[in-house]
């Protein structure tokens, strides 16, 4: 199997030597706890939504860091943002209201979108003042993507939009949405559009789906014949699929998929230390730590490769569903072999036990993600 892009020491190396950027988040980071703007989440990049953290971030270029100067962004490379993602998952930031904007969407409307797209929301994005949720999934559909009943016909005055998706994350705060729609018959994969889509919307509906823990994460988005401008279509016709899929591989491989627990391993480290000397403990640590860095490894390798313009599918497909098993492990580790500890360990464990059963889930399940990596590896 050649995973070479999981491998690459250039990366690694970039990752490893921007550390007066790392030094610099993490003194923000540290001011930030020390005025109590924020306490440590676990899942926080899906969770833990704080729109003035957002500006606040922005203002210090750490928001819409690959987006190109001339569209208001910054020109980091990759793997710098990679650097800062890392800082704000560890300390469990309030990331949630950008993330999704700033991970997949920026990068495709920069890819895919027209000039008037770019110039309207890039810059917008990079001052933590636009928000994107996506509207994939659909009812009865489970992780079956393809399987989109949605529909977009031509109108006079531009398209009109009707079905309904769910598990539409951060729609509630969101400034618009990116739709997969039907536009023209074909077999599953062919005829599938995306559209930029503003929000609110009069004929746009977004109803909250409640977590086990009663927060409100998701939503139900129906659309009912919600007629929106010419111009909201994204990329071409017809090619929504293969813009999807170059998508999924941003959402799929970051930091953020093998780091949503994090802030819990930490706690249950300090408070392991603190109880003393338990061997068992310590082999599950050790045992942890070694698997979270072989993740990190992967994860860098293919921000390497898609800094390079490529869009390695197979890899990410492969550090998501390990690392969203890895997230998972952390919690029974914790719960395993944790000392009774304080209110922050006791509250963190809870968000890890609550959220954990949708870590393999989101972004495609588990067994969706092992078919494609099935299919690249049998094309290789």
């Amino acid at each position: 199997m050649a995973m070479t892009t999981t491998l690459d020491p250039a990366a690694s190396e970039a990752v490893a030597g921007a550390r007066d950027l790392r030094s610099q988040v993490r003194g923000f980071l540290a001011a930030e706890r020390s005025a109590g703007s924020f306490e440590p989440r676990c899942d926080s990049w899906m969770s833990a939504p704080d729109p003035a953290f957002t500006r606040r971030l922005a203002a210090r270029g750490w928001v819409g860091m690959t987006i190109p100067p001339e569209y208001g962004g910054h020109g980091r490379t990759p793997l710098e943002r990679f650097v800062v993602a890392e800082e704000l998952l560890a300390a469990g930031a309030p990331v949630a209201a950008h993330w999704i904007a700033d991970r997949q969407m920026a990068p495709s409307i920069l890819r895919h979108g027209s000039e008037e797209q770019k110039q309207r929301y890039l810059p917008a994005i990079a001052r933590g003042e636009c928000f994107i949720s996506i509207g994939m999934s659909e009812p009865d559909s489970g992780s079956d993507l393809a399987s989109v009943r949605t529909r977009a016909r031509e109108v006079d005055d531009g398209w009109s939009l009707s079905g309904t998706k769910v598990w539409t994350t951060g729609a509630q705060f969101a400034h618009a949405v990116v739709l997969l729609a039907r536009t023209d018959p074909g077999e599953r994969h062919e005829g599938l559009s995306q559209f930029l889509v503003d929000l609110p919307h009069p004929r746009i509906a977004v109803r909250p789906i409640a977590s086990i823990d009663g927060e409100h994460h998701f939503n139900e988005v129906v659309f009912d014949d919600a007629v929106v401008p010419v111009g909201s279509l994204l990329g071409d016709r017809g090619h929504g699929w293969r813009q999807v899929t170059a998508e999924l591989a941003q959402e799929r491989s970051g930091p953020e998929r093998l780091m949503s627990t994090v802030p819990l391993a930490e706690a249950w480290i300090d408070g392991t230390r603190r109880g003393g000397v338990d061997q068992v403990a310590r082999r599950e640590i050790g045992r942890i730590t070694a698997a979270a860095w072989s993740l990190r490894q992967m994860s860098v390798g293919v921000a390497a490769t898609l800094a390079r313009g490529s869009s390695p599918d197979t890899e990410a497909a492969i550090v998501k569903d390990l690392g969203s098993q890895f997230e998972q492990d952390v919690v029974q580790a914790a719960r395993r072999t944790a000392p009774v500890g304080g209110a922050d360990f006791a509250r963190l464990l809870a968000e890890g036990v609550l959220h954990g059963p949708a870590f393999t889930l989101r972004g495609g399940s588990n067994e969706i993600l092992r078919s494609v990596v099935a299919r690249g590896l049998g094309a290789r």
